[in-house]
């Protein structure tokens, strides 16, 4: 099993650096030397919004919406570098896996991750949907290590207003109105014995919680009960939880680990957008 590193490192970019922007220094994968140090320490984290909106499922993050980790991510979702979606799939698959397994699962349990859908739109000022690719990134590493994982999308996404202008009871509202169920989607999984294992929701970051909760609504009303989600990045909002276990030490549940590198170290965890 490759690590993160050498996901980070197995490619020559030009250009600034994805996570801090530094200029004029090596970059491999987008990435300085220093910024996948940063990044191969990030351990998966349960999360939540304080108060958490209703029906928000159990969430699990790697990181802050801060430093390396946001610089990375909008380097993919919003300036191109797609070639990052495969370090990326590496974090969001060891939330994936703490996520499975906090909700019951494990590497002998199927997984079905649904990740938030993007927009016509977005899909095309982005070139392509930038949460399936990053699904299907943590569904290939998992499944290099054993684990049982599907990626579907039961889910289509209308165009809202923009969350800034909204408060979060207004935000749940739209997240939800905007969500259609794509029902010829749904059948063949409904058959499947997957569909009776571990279902995750994915997104790149969670802030308020509210495009989580309205899947987790949406889904439940076609009898898709969600377990758990994992997100890349959380936003620290006033009043944020962040459960730990030790100062220092992993949070992560025995069975979860997926593989990235060397020998872990904490990350700078925070909470994200959404």
């Amino acid at each position: 099993m490759r690590g993160l590193g050498a996901d980070l490192v197995d490619l020559v970019l030009p250009g600034v650096c994805a996570g801090c922007g530094a200029e004029r220094v090596r970059l491999r994968f987008g990435a300085c030397a220093a910024c996948v140090t940063v990044l191969e320490g990030l351990l998966p984290y349960p999360t939540s919004p304080s108060p958490p909106p209703p029906g928000m499922p159990p969430c699990v993050a790697v990181g802050a919406y801060a430093g390396a980790l946001r610089g990375a991510l909008l380097a993919y979702k919003e300036k191109g570098r797609h070639r990052l979606a495969r370090p990326l799939g590496a974090l969001l698959a060891a939330a994936v896996a703490d996520a499975a397994v906090r909700a019951g699962g494990g590497p002998g349990v199927p997984v079905w991750l649904v990740p938030v859908p993007s927009t016509a739109g977005a899909v095309r000022e982005r070139g392509g949907d930038h949460m399936a690719r990053l699904a299907g990134a943590a569904a290939r590493r998992l499944g290099r290590v054993g684990w049982r994982v599907a990626v579907g999308q039961p889910l289509r996404a209308m165009p809202r207003v923009d969350s800034a202008l909204l408060d979060v009871r207004g935000r749940a509202i739209a997240a939800e109105n905007s969500l259609r169920i794509r029902h010829t989607r749904i059948l063949i999984p409904r058959r499947r014995p997957m569909i009776g294992g571990t279902l995750i929701v994915v997104d790149d970051s969670v802030t308020t919680g509210a495009t989580l909760a309205a899947v987790t609504s949406r889904l439940r009303e076609v009898d898709m009960q969600v377990n758990g989600a994992a997100v890349l990045a959380a936003t620290r909002l006033r009043g944020v939880r962040r459960d730990r276990v030790g100062r220092g030490a992993a949070s992560r549940v025995p069975g979860s680990e997926v593989p990235l590198s060397g020998s872990p170290t904490r990350g700078d965890g925070q909470a994200s957008a959404g």
